[in-house]
């Protein structure tokens, strides 16, 4: 083309060509780690290449603009000064090293969450403090900024005679300038009308080649635009009043008496006949906590050997699911039993966090005091501003004394820190005779996996295996101390996982990927047994107020796991895009785009197909999650004490 014979644009050719091949190198390295999972033939492999190659062309067409911009309109007396050409080569040098780490990001993104950037590596930038003091803790940070800064200076000595042939160049005329500038401003226009988040990688299908195939940049500025989505716009619906009914039928029970107006509006009068039971909860989230862990579920490395034996002494769930594949949204299921709506979880929206009918709130209302105790800074995801607007009292790190914190990592204290917090907790209420919620999350079971010396057989800082077993050891501590308490004979211990340690798979939405334990321990109270039905985080809270017999106004999507005649079971699955119902068997999923399509045997084979709104396992999937985000927008999840049923903690 007779425009690249000018400077401006030869240098931005040179720029723009050098970020095409770390792209492709990036998603080349990628695949070959994952070359198991993602190729599926030549087809597949052009497909990954050919749509990956659409998406870096289209970050760069946004990308490229500021640059571009200065460079056609930089004066020619300004271009031919010497110090403006070695500025152009520092630019390029600063723009090589910038490349590289961005790739260097990428791969440790890709191995922790086996994604490109997304939801989560906005987030990061957010909490920065917290995830800085987790990577230097995980990675040796500078030696490796230190070998990218030696393979900048490798390859722009290697560039150099390329780089003085493109600045000798003639510049670019007025007219000629003018075309390229056109030129660029419709790629990017073109760039932004036709290229998407799922468009054109689409969605179903493997979820490794899809993710190979796009691009990190482009996806991190894309969750960034676009972290909360409205679910009438992108996705199936149901008219509101078959939504009603279907969600209606799916949240009623017996003892329940739905008092809105709206179609759409599942407030209940829950109604538990006889005497509640005022029992003290200790309800223990913790952190990427995986199923598959458990030696009783056949792992074979012992790291779980006070788990393996409470599961004996527990009321036991063998099929119980996580909503997402973060914390905030295993909070926003446990606490508010709401299915995980699309985009940022409600925990994290900021501003309209608060208010809601939680469990905290609900019990602070029959007289118990509901804390939040938190291992890290609860400002970290918003945790605070959440659970202090929704009826809970926050304690954490910072409102912890220094000298009743041991050990401490970038995240937090150690687990064993925060159970004496919490004992702390209860022994404090327990002597002004009031009943407690004490819902703790625990920070140990994350990357750098750093713990107290001398506790368990595996050195801390050694990766996975070790923080779970230091994770099964401190649970194992906290219970023998509190069994030496007066208040625990009547308090409900409660264990379950936020997450797995890793949801991603072939797929957008794989089952078994989403599995954790559940445990509600109370010797002299509950009989050890196991639940074997399908069910998921939203369905803990109104368990928990039914194992206390209360009567309360629900605004709860989840059940009442242990009533004689519960409905069968379903687990309400998703990440930030897809929204999965699973039935036990079969598992259908929703997408942007109203993509609806469904996998059978979903544990299994996990045949997937597409489907239409009428299938009856869809109709369940979008009565869920249609009717929650109405719910959310129409204020119909809110705190409404006035319509609160009598309090028969005070009558009895």
């Amino acid at each position: 083309m007779p425009l690249l014979r000018h400077a401006q644009l030869r240098y931005l050719s040179l720029l723009l060509g050098l970020w095409l091949g770390v792209f492709l190198l990036t998603r080349s390295v990628l695949l070959a780690a994952h070359w198991t999972d993602a190729a599926g033939g030549a087809g597949s492999l052009l497909q990954i290449y050919a749509v990956g190659l659409v998406y870096d062309l289209a970050y760069l067409a946004f990308a490229a603009l500021p640059l571009a911009l200065y460079l056609l309109a930089c004066p020619t007396r300004i271009w031919h000064r010497r110090w403006h050409r070695l500025a152009l080569q520092l630019l390029l040098g600063l723009s090589l090293y910038a490349m590289l780490f961005t790739a260097l990001a990428e791969w440790l993104f890709w191995d922790e969450f086996g994604v490109r950037f997304n939801f989560i590596a906005v987030d990061y930038l957010v909490y920065s403090d917290e995830v800085l003091a987790n990577i230097r803790e995980s990675y040796p940070v500078f030696v490796l900024l230190t070998l990218l800064a030696l393979l900048t200076l490798l390859a722009m000595t290697a560039l150099q005679p390329l780089l003085r042939r493109a600045l000798a160049e003639p510049s670019l005329g007025r007219r000629g300038r003018a075309t390229a500038l056109a030129s660029l401003l419709a790629a990017a226009l073109g760039a932004g009308l036709l290229v998407g988040q799922d468009f054109p990688r689409g969605s179903g299908g493997n979820a490794y080649q899809r993710e190979l195939a796009s691009n990190g940049p482009f996806q991190f500025f894309a969750a960034f635009r676009n972290n909360e989505l409205d679910y009438p716009q992108f996705y199936a619906t149901l008219p509101e009043q078959a939504v009603g009914n279907d969600l209606r039928a799916e949240v009623g029970e017996p003892n329940a008496r739905f008092i809105g107006s709206d179609p759409l509006d599942i407030r209940r009068v829950i109604d538990n006949p006889g005497a509640a039971r005022p029992l003290n909860i200790v309800l223990v989230t913790v952190e990427s906590l995986s199923a598959k862990y458990l030696g009783s579920f056949g792992d074979t490395r012992g790291l779980t050997p006070n788990l393996d034996a409470l599961r004996r002494q527990s009321l036991f769930f063998t099929d119980f699911y996580a909503t997402g594949t973060r914390t905030d949204r295993g909070l926003e299921a446990i606490t508010l039993s709401v299915p995980p709506t699309p985009g940022r979880s409600i925990v994290k929206r900021i501003g309209r966090e608060s208010g809601f009918a939680s469990l905290g709130q609900q019990l602070a209302s029959k007289g118990y005091d509901s804390v939040f105790l938190y291992g890290g800074r609860g400002y970290f995801d918003n945790m605070s501003a959440f659970f202090s607007g929704n009826g809970y009292r926050v304690v954490d790190q910072s409102s912890a004394d220094e000298a009743d914190i041991h050990f401490k990592n970038a995240w937090g204290m150690a687990d064993e820190d925060l159970y004496r917090l919490a004992l702390h907790e209860a022994d404090a209420d327990h002597a002004a005779g009031k009943p407690f919620l004490l819902q703790l999350m625990t920070t140990s079971n994350h990357r750098p996996y750093s713990y107290p010396d001398g506790r368990i057989d595996i050195p801390s800082g050694e990766g996975r295996e070790g923080a779970v077993k230091y994770t099964d050891y401190a649970i194992g501590e906290f219970l023998a101390q509190a069994r030496g308490k007066p208040w625990f004979a009547n308090t409900l211990f409660v264990f379950v996982a936020d997450h797995t340690a890793g949801s991603a798979g072939s797929q957008d939405l794989p089952v078994a990927n989403y599995h954790i334990p559940l445990f509600i321990y109370a010797p002299g109270l509950i009989e050890p047994r196991e639940f074997t039905g399908v069910a998921s985080q939203i369905d803990l809270a109104p368990t928990l107020l039914g194992l206390l017999n209360m009567d309360y106004v629900s605004t709860f999507f989840g059940r009442n796991l242990l009533r004689a005649d519960a409905a069968p079971g379903r687990a309400l699955i998703g990440n930030y895009q897809h929204l999965g119902l699973f039935d036990g068997q079969d598992l259908a999923i929703l997408s942007p785009r109203q993509g609806v399509r469904r996998h059978d045997d979903a544990r299994g084979a996990s045949r997937e197909s597409s489907a239409a709104a009428d299938d009856p396992l869809v109709r369940r999937d979008i009565a869920y999650y249609q009717g929650a985000s109405y719910d959310y927008q129409h204020a119909l999840l809110s705190w409404q004490p006035t319509q609160a049923p009598a309090d028969r903690l005070s009558q009895r």
